[in-house]
């Protein structure tokens, strides 16, 4: 037989676009269309309904950025149309190819009830089915006229991202806007044939399936007379009855289709659309999910529902009786689907706390999955959180985006760096945009790496991003591939489902053990640098306020601000979104998230002062307390506890021979050449240099920065190959008046200026380091660099609630991928016996190479942080203007000593006037245990929880000593919950349970494993 291939399947392609698709529907009237466009940010419905419009037509224009126009569509339905399925087809003038990233609307009748969302893939309201003729129709639809920021070119600046900016010219053309006759058998036949034809196309050439089917196609368009397809589509479809018809063997891969609509919270629209986003979505879906019996959905992010709930009260109805019925799922049990790399422990920990505690309250549904289909690369100590607060499972597909190494499993297991193991998956499918293409089903099953020992993975299914969801055509042809030859079998399951399923037949798969890197998107640990600045400081922030208000409460019965807590977590949580933390949202996002971080820090300050000013008793008193707010001790008072300070030794600065200044205090001696740079830190009592030999600490250096693409989200290699050091002086001088030895330069390049502040504190082996820059560069990285005298083949970088550790050198490409990761607080590498740590107050990106030493061949390291960033997109003005970093330089440094001076640096003391000094509710007897909140029980009961964790690595034993009378105690979950059954801790061989804390004498004793977290739970007598 002649191979005639290409002649049926251009046939197919062309009869499909140009006859069958159109006869859907094979009869339109347009309808009345007038508009009223509201003025300034969205209005309540009622508002929009009642608007002034005036007439407007299909190919006007509408609709300037960001703005909301109300179309009011009226008609008729022709008498001649009784017993069809009519439809209204509203297209506000979408290009399809662009779902979630332009204008989007939802539909309401007159009385204000929504009834769906309109986007590109969406654009159909069911009238009638059928209609009995002569019915008014009157909609109205609340449509927002979002510029498109990503298009075709992507990444070109644009100032559309950011209303004050955006200017007024109408973004979109009214198109069609018609009451139309639905020809169901139609549209059936267009899911057949193109089920059939994208299966065909992934078929082998050389399989009998796959020129089965190309026959049947050719017979079923055959059967379609191009003149009558509505009359003849019935003869088409039984031409394909039978290759539709023949099932799928027992050993084909098994996907579970999860209803989907990823959206972002934030990213190219801000968080008011955002939204308006989930509500045109959920809308859609409940009404989806009224249709297809057997489709299930799943949605993440509780504080998606609590828009829903706060703003569209109807649409949330709607969603609470589908979650009732179990087919509308609420997932992955976090307030934001987050950023897990930047956000602090507590931070972590609450994302979890928050979010499953909504689905517990509203729903009575407790999340045994975590959902992160998008963030970008996950922390090492993720999979402890997870467990701790009750969860066993990690979806997230995007590793899949990794550019150099393909990461070896689908299905394993997570090991993080206590031990815990989390069951993961990586649906093989390669997008949280499924849309049940024969393209995609074909790739998930051929891109399965364990075949041969599982069969089973997921397909989240429907349009994301900016939200969409899953449409019938996705539903029907999920109905074809349930069980079609030549396919994989789609089942539409809830996330739970697959999860038991994929885990019971795969007990025992692979481990992977540390952090889940991604090899691209690097520069979100250091784009918009305010951004990630409010976040770290509202972290602590937090702490304080939690610690010093439950400590006020103890000591002094003040009354303790649950509420407001409650609401500034969450406000926090929001801003750790996997597109606003990381910095790749538009200038709009993070012009709003500015504001919102400085009402943040007033109100927690607020309470800080409060609390702090009841602790201290008279403000009369002469006696200045330092409050200690850290978790360690310094300065002579305790950690959680207030009282005068005390210090000791002195600091001198004084000329050094070459031009510059020396900078000594007993414990270091800091050479500052007459360039600014510093040249030499020797740690006296340890006969050892710091510095590299021939090198300069606090260097700073500037690199261009233009990536491939992905300009806010990347930084390539290829950037380190041009690099300028910064070593022009303006100003170097002394500063007087100080107990401190301090040297201020200034530096100027480029638009920009640089001001450092060095200085080296009495009694401390530290060199701190204030860094102020007005950045006015355009596409630049600005690094600092500390080349220390240091042979590591490793270096520990904080994450939560310990560290990890990371090679120095490149063996291999793994290692070469990561060329820029993220710490926390610190970075800290060591020789045997001495060691040195980087801290900071809110920075995280940074990179560390090895060199070797021309005169001895000795290794040194040097650790570079990553202060700033010029991208262009999307928020063309990124990072520009003044910004303040303080660092510091810890020689002799254990990890210990690191993660000492990392609470340290983002912890000051504040110094308060009063007469009455404050004992610590709870003390630690060793350093390595680290208490990492302390605060009043969520559920008002007066309850004292204390969170702690083994902070070095190494196994702990620890004393928590109670200030306070304490009656009861328990270890619970994050959730505060009691741990009733602590089995055979997961992830550890040895066979031993966990034994439960007891109360004795006023006291907790405790063995901590390696990087353990433990919460408790005490009842105040």
């Amino acid at each position: 037989m002649h191979d005639d291939r290409s002649l049926v399947e251009g046939r197919l392609k062309r009869v499909l676009d140009e006859r069958i698709r159109p006869a859907v529907y094979p009869e339109s009237v347009p309808l009345d269309i007038a508009v009223w466009t509201a003025p300034g940010e969205p209005v309540p419905v009622e508002e929009g309904l009642a608007g002034p419009a005036e007439p407007i037509a299909a190919g006007d224009r509408w609709g300037a950025p960001w703005g909301t126009s109300w179309f009011r569509v009226s008609g008729t339905v022709p008498e001649r149309w009784a017993g069809r399925t009519v439809e209204a087809l509203l297209d506000l003038g979408f290009d399809e190819n662009m779902p979630g990233f332009q204008c989007e609307g939802l539909v309401y009748r007159p009385d204000g009830t929504p009834v769906k969302g309109l986007n590109p893939r969406n654009q159909w309201v069911r009238i009638g089915a059928p209609v009995a003729g002569g019915e008014e129709v009157l909609l109205h639809i609340e449509a927002a006229s979002n510029p498109v920021i990503l298009d075709y070119h992507p990444f070109l600046p644009t100032t559309l991202g950011d209303k004050a900016t955006a200017g007024t010219e109408p973004q979109y053309t009214l198109a069609r806007m018609d009451l139309a006759v639905f020809d169901e058998t139609v549209w059936q036949l267009v899911q057949d044939l193109e089920v059939l034809g994208e299966l065909m196309a992934e078929l082998p050439v050389d399989g009998a399936r796959r020129w089965e089917i190309l026959r049947a196609i050719s017979g079923a368009l055959d059967a379609v007379d191009l003149q009558d397809v509505n009359g003849t589509a019935a003869a088409a479809r039984e031409r394909l009855a039978g290759v539709l018809a023949t099932p799928a063997p027992s050993t084909a891969h098994r996907i579970s289709a999860v209803g989907h609509a990823h959206i972002d919270s934030a990213w190219l629209w801000p968080l008011r659309e955002t939204v308006r986003k989930v509500a045109r979505t959920t809308a859609n879906m409940t009404a989806l999910l009224e249709d297809e019996p057997e489709f299930v959905f799943a949605m993440s992010q509780a504080q998606q529902f609590a828009w829903i709930k706060e703003h569209r009260p109807e649409v949330y109805a709607k969603v609470k009786k589908a979650v009732a019925e179990g087919r509308f799922v609420p997932a992955g049990g976090m307030w934001v689907e987050s950023d897990t790399n930047m956000p602090g422990s507590e931070a972590m920990a609450r994302q979890f706390v928050h979010g499953k505690r909504f689905f517990l309250d509203e729903f009575g549904i407790e999340n045994d999955e975590a959902w992160l289909p998008d963030t970008f690369g996950f922390a090492a100590g993720l999979p402890q959180i997870i467990k701790a607060a009750g969860s066993k499972w990690l979806l997230t597909q995007k590793i899949s985006w990794s550019k150099i190494n393909k990461f070896p499993h689908h299905t394993f297991r997570w090991e993080g760096i206590d031990g815990t193991r989390i069951f993961t998956h990586f649906p093989p499918v390669d997008t949280y945009n499924c849309a049940m293409t024969g393209a995609q089903i074909a790739h998930a099953a051929r891109n399965f790496k364990e075949k041969g020992v599982a069969r089973h993975s997921l397909a989240p299914t429907g349009w994301g991003d900016g939200g969409g969801g899953t449409t019938r055509e996705m539903v029907a042809k999920a109905a074809r591939l349930r069980g079609l030859e030549g396919s994989a079998t789609v089942e539409w399951e809830t996330p739970g489902a697959f999860f038991a399923k994929a885990e019971a037949e795969y007990p025992n798969p692979p481990v992977w053990v540390g952090e889940l890197y991604l090899e691209l998107h690097r520069a979100t640990l250091t784009s918009q640098a305010k951004t990630k600045q409010g976040n770290r400081r509202s972290e602590h922030l937090l702490r304080e306020a939690e610690l010093w208000a439950a400590t006020a409460a103890v000591r002094t019965g003040a009354p303790y601000p649950y509420e407001r807590l409650d609401r500034i977590w969450k406000t926090v949580l929001l801003h750790q979104f996997h597109d606003i933390l990381p910095g790749s949202s538009i200038a709009w996002v993070h012009r709003e998230a500015a504001r919102t971080y400085a009402g943040v820090a007033e109100e927690l300050n607020e309470i800080i002062d409060g609390a702090q000013r009841a602790l201290a008793g008279d403000p009369a008193g002469s006696t200045t307390l330092l409050f200690n707010s850290a978790p360690h001790a310094r300065g002579g008072v305790a950690a959680g506890g207030a009282g005068p300070a005390t210090g000791g030794g002195g600091a001198e600065v004084l000329p050094r021979e070459d031009g510059g200044y020396v900078l000594s205090n007993g414990l270091l001696e800091v050479e500052i050449d007459a360039r600014g740079l510093v040249v030499s830190v020797y740690d006296i009592s340890a006969e050892r240099e710091t510095v590299a030999p021939g090198e300069a600490a606090n260097l700073l250096q500037i690199h261009p920065d233009f990536p491939n693409q992905w300009d806010a989200w990347d930084v390539d290699e290829f950037y380190r190959n041009t690099v300028t050091d910064l070593t022009g002086l303006d100003e170097l001088t002394p500063v007087e008046g100080t107990d401190a030895a301090s040297v201020r330069l200034v530096r100027t390049f480029g638009a920009s200026k640089v001001t450092q502040l060095l200085t080296l504190a009495p009694g401390v082996k530290r060199l701190d380091i204030d860094t102020e820059v007005d950045w006015h560069e355009t596409e630049k990285f600005l690094k600092a660099a500390f080349p220390l005298d240091v042979h590591a083949e490793r270096y520990a970088s904080e994450t939560q609630f310990g560290h990890v550790y990371r090679a120095t050198h490149t063996n291999t490409s793994w290692e070469a991928a990561k060329f820029e990761a993220c710490n926390h607080r610190f970075v800290h590498l060591e020789e045997p016996g001495w060691g040195v740590a980087l801290v900071n107050d809110s920075t995280y990106g940074h990179d560390v190479t090895r060199t070797v030493r021309t005169s001895d061949a000795g290794t040194t390291t040097t650790v570079r942080v990553s202060l700033l960033r010029a991208p262009r997109f999307p928020d063309p003005e990124t990072d520009q203007g003044v910004h303040r970093f303080r660092h510091a330089l810890a020689p002799g440094a254990s990890i210990g000593d690191a993660v000492r001076e990392g609470y340290r640096i983002n912890l000051p003391e504040r110094a308060v006037t009063g007469d009455t000094e404050v004992a610590p509710l709870v003390t630690v007897d060793n350093d390595a245990v680290v208490v990492s909140a302390l605060k009043l029980a969520d559920d008002g009961s007066g309850d004292l929880v204390v969170r702690l964790y083994e902070s070095t690595g190494g196994r702990a034993k620890v004393r928590v000593g109670l200030g306070f009378e304490a009656t009861g105690l328990e270890a619970t979950d994050l959730l505060e919950r009691p741990l009733r059954d602590a089995g055979p801790v997961e992830g550890e061989e040895r066979p031993e349970t966990r034994e439960r804390p007891e109360l004795t004498d006023g006291a907790v004793r405790l063995s901590l494993r390696p990087f353990e977290l433990i919460t408790l739970r005490l009842t105040r007598g």
